[in-house]
């Protein structure tokens, strides 16, 4: 009898056990690195015919070419010589690739780790001529949205590429705070003529061309590019930004930083060597900026990863700019992206369209005219056409009295 008991205790004592292990796991969806390695990676960069974009990023702006990046994978090359007919002529494969900046017929692109320098001045032969390794840290992994955590355990830094990755169900451990920010996961290579025709982006860039430096950021890191030879640029040094920097607009001297909490602001006097001057904080919240004389325009997206607060366009005076001082605030539904032209503000507002503002008087911005019936989310004022990405489509608009007017749809799909 007392075997039988104690026989008992220990079912009991183990289905406790296994209750009590099973109380401190969860069901989790965790994303796992598919990985390449980086000889691997560098040989993969290819010249092709169009192909069809997967995941449509930034936009970009040079001479009568038009260049779309596919997130992660590579730029496609629109030819823009009829506005209303714009044709797809060329795919750039760069996998790990989120910016490119042009000048003078060189492409500068960001290629994970390294940037890459194609010449592009016969557009029908385009050509790798230059890679520096191991100049930049990656920021942005593309983890799927749908991760709750990240195993990094397999991956080599020193020699591996993140290009994609696998999501599985597993039990783990309940923890407060899953994700490892790959920010901090350093390798350590990578801290150890005539006038010129320079492209234009969107207000989600994060490189910027000016005279004879380019200048990039990461998450809280600014690299500054000598691009005096062109085919042969020279990594100048690398400083800190900020943090949680995601994008970067020049004007007057100055480059401004917009990020998750805040603008930052440095001067460029010396180029070599941006100078801190001073920052405006805000709620946090994705925040791209540009800037038009003594005021700089900024949107700020809240909700999801960006912020639980609302989303607004900010009007800040940088008159002085040692002391940026808020001027205006002005409530948006979803907004990303924006661009100026003469008095006329441009607001890409997600899925509640295109909304043009008057910003004539700065302290007293206008709604002028919504075009609600399109999904946006960046611009390109040109000289005579407005370029603005949303969904998967590119527009093309001309100026007309009070408003714009569509010149063509180009499925990027």
């Amino acid at each position: 009898m007392k075997l039988k008991y104690l026989f008992l205790s220990i079912i009991f004592i183990s289905i406790w056990s296994c209750d009590k292990k099973d109380l401190d796991l969860e069901l989790v969806q965790v994303a796992t690195p598919e990985l390449m390695t980086k000889v691997d990676f560098r040989n993969s960069v290819e010249i092709t015919t169009p192909e069809t974009i997967e995941k449509v990023g930034k936009i970009y702006a040079y001479k009568n070419y038009i260049f779309i990046s596919d997130i992660n994978k590579g730029v496609h090359v629109i030819d823009n010589s009829n506005p209303a007919l714009p044709k797809a002529i060329k795919y750039i494969k760069v996998p790990g690739n989120e910016d490119i900046s042009i000048k003078n017929d060189f492409l500068y692109a960001d290629s994970a780790t390294d940037l890459v320098v194609f010449d592009i001045s016969d557009i029908s032969s385009i050509s790798l001529v230059e890679r520096l390794e191991d100049v930049f840290n990656i920021y942005n992994y593309n983890i799927p949205i749908e991760a709750e955590a990240v195993d990094y355990s397999k991956v080599d830094w020193e020699n591996n590429i993140i290009v994609g990755w696998t999501v599985t169900t597993e039990k783990r451990k309940k923890v407060d705070n899953r994700f490892v920010d790959p920010g901090v996961i350093t390798n350590d290579v990578a801290f150890n003529a005539a006038e010129s025709v320079i492209g234009k982006g969107g207000s989600l860039a994060r490189f910027q061309i000016v005279d004879n430096y380019l200048y990039t950021v990461g998450n809280h890191e600014m690299a500054i590019f000598n691009i005096q030879s062109l085919s042969s640029p020279v990594l100048d040094g690398k400083q800190y930004a900020g943090w949680n920097i995601e994008t970067m607009f020049h004007a007057d001297n100055y480059l401004y930083l917009g990020s998750t909490n805040g603008m930052y602001i440095y001067s460029i006097a010396n180029p070599s060597s941006p100078e801190y001057i001073s920052e405006f904080t805000h709620w946090e919240g994705c925040d791209p900026v540009v800037v038009d004389g003594d005021y700089a325009y900024l949107t700020l997206r809240g909700g999801n990863a960006c912020g639980q607060l609302e989303s607004v366009l900010e009007v800040i005076d940088i008159s002085d700019k040692k002391t940026p001082t808020l001027a205006g605030r002005y409530e948006l539904e979803n907004p990303y992206g924006l661009g100026i032209k003469e008095n006329t503000l441009f607001v890409c507002d997600g899925n509640s369209g295109l909304k043009l503002f008057d910003k004539s008087n700065p302290l007293d911005v206008k709604l002028t005219k919504a075009y609600n019936d399109i999904q946006s989310k960046d611009v390109i004022p040109l000289k005579n056409s407005l370029l603005m990405i949303g969904g998967n489509t590119l527009y093309q608009y001309e100026y007309i009295h009070n408003g714009v007017k569509l010149i063509s749809s180009f499925s990027l799909k």
